[in-house]
């Protein structure tokens, strides 16, 4: 539901920015990279009512190596945070504000 939603934004706002994934060889991953001219984030979903610790390590892990990305974990839940440098976010609420 996230990639449709990206896609479709991208199409419709950002036709030079492209929808990608990141994953190192040890196997850290993020779901998806919104990389373009004047975009670049990093996007991690959690099908989860809370956010874990563990849950931030990949988009930490990308931080280190892309410090100049937005990096997001999107969630069940329905708290707004920041921690780390990560923003948290209801993934209901970041989808409706990609608009």
């Amino acid at each position: 539901m996230v990639a449709q939603h990206l896609r479709a934004w991208i199409d419709y706002r950002h036709p030079a920015t492209n929808l990608y994934y990141w994953r190192t060889i040890a196997g850290t991953e993020v779901d998806f990279v919104v990389y373009g001219k004047d975009l670049f984030w990093a996007i991690e979903v959690k099908n989860a009512a809370h956010v874990q610790p563990r849950d931030l390590k990949a988009l930490r892990t990308f931080g280190e190596d892309y410090p100049e990305a937005e990096r997001f974990l999107l969630y069940r839940g329905r708290e707004k945070l920041l921690r780390n440098g990560i923003t948290i976010q209801p993934c209901e609420y970041f989808l409706l504000r990609l608009g």
